[in-house]
């Protein structure tokens, strides 16, 4: 690993910091940034999430796909976690918290948003920053590109009814342009970008061109990641330091929920022998969420100054440095699964 790629979460504290001081005092550049959008994915943050994922998608090689599905226990993991435990813990630690806990600190009103804006993260499985998370374990790609595909298929059918059970409201409306739009944007148009630079450069089948471009794109995609942490805290920089209380209150709920999420999952697939280039990613793609589709989604139904919409914004400001000390964690414990690493 690269001093760059070591000191990973410095980098991202530095962005935060960078993104929030913008905002405060360049906030109608922000407010341009923040126009550029279409059916609500706002295209700066696409294309640098695009930067972001592309050399990834690059070493996806999918004549070893095929065989993925002989070993689908990785795959049955991450759709347990994410669809039949991951939405419903949120919602439950959302109401604890917020009408329990912390209820002399908030509004009814305030903590129904705030819940509403935990669930709407907790329904949005990762698409994208799992890519990341996948390298940076040296996770197997093409079997985290199968997870992430399979799960975009369902989060297709499954987010809206479950979001709307969740938040108990019967008529939920789901941007489907923003869904799909962020579905093509993230994951599809980087994939097919992928396979024809790989299709280009590895013409002979010895790799070498292949991997000297690989090599040379290597920085790129965590430059992406910081731009888009900058981006997205440069957005909603006033709400951040007008309302601090609030977004301590936020943070607890979702890192309780963050930290428990993975443990279960890196517990279980320690229990079901995955080889850890399956188990790591499993357990990310399980424990991160699709925060531009849920800030979307938040702001879509409660409007951009939301408590729902604030909760989206805390769960990247969480997210970021939590799912690298996970990194870090799923690296040092490779030794618990001495495993066969080959899933071809």
């Amino acid at each position: 690993m690269s001093f760059f790629e070591r000191f990973l979460t410095l980098w991202v504290g530095l962005c935060i910091f960078t993104g929030v001081l913008l905002g405060n005092l360049l906030p109608s550049v922000f407010q341009w940034f923040a126009a550029l959008e279409v059916a609500h994915v706002n295209i700066p943050v696409a294309l640098f999430i695009w930067v972001m994922i592309y050399p990834m998608m690059i070493q996806v090689d999918f004549s070893s796909i095929k065989h993925i599905g002989k070993k689908p226990k990785g795959l049955l993991l991450t759709l347990v976690i994410n669809w039949l435990i991951k939405p419903f813990t949120m919602a439950a630690l959302g109401w604890l918290f917020f009408r329990l806990i912390f209820a002399n600190w908030v509004t009814p009103e305030t903590a129904t948003e705030y819940i509403a804006g935990m669930i709407l993260l907790g329904v949005a499985p990762c698409t994208a920053m799992v890519f990341v998370w996948s390298q940076l374990t040296k996770g197997d790609a093409n079997y985290t590109l199968v997870q992430v595909s399979v799960n975009d298929i369902i989060m297709i059918f499954a987010f809206a009814p479950i979001a709307a059970f969740l938040l108990g409201v019967s008529d939920v409306t789901v941007p489907w342009e923003t869904l799909i739009l962020s579905v093509v944007l993230y994951v599809v148009m980087p994939l097919f970008a992928g396979i024809l630079t790989r299709s280009v450069l590895d013409a002979k089948g010895d790799h070498r061109r292949l991997n000297q471009f690989i090599h040379g794109l290597k920085p790129v995609s965590i430059v992406g990641l910081l731009a888009t942490v900058v981006l997205l805290f440069g957005f909603q920089a006033e709400t951040i330091t007008e309302q601090p209380l609030a977004i301590v209150l936020i943070s607890i709920p979702l890192l309780l929920q963050t930290y428990g999420i993975f443990a279960i999952a890196y517990g279980a697939a320690k229990i079901i022998k995955l080889p850890h280039n399956i188990a790591a990613p499993a357990c990310m793609i399980g424990t991160s969420n699709f925060f531009e589709l849920a800030v979307a989604v938040a702001i879509s139904l409660f409007g951009l100054q939301s408590g729902a919409a604030l909760a989206t914004v805390v769960g990247v400001l969480v997210e970021v440095p939590v799912m690298l000390s996970l990194v870090a964690f799923a690296n040092r414990t490779r030794h618990w699964f001495n495993y066969s690493e080959v899933v071809s």
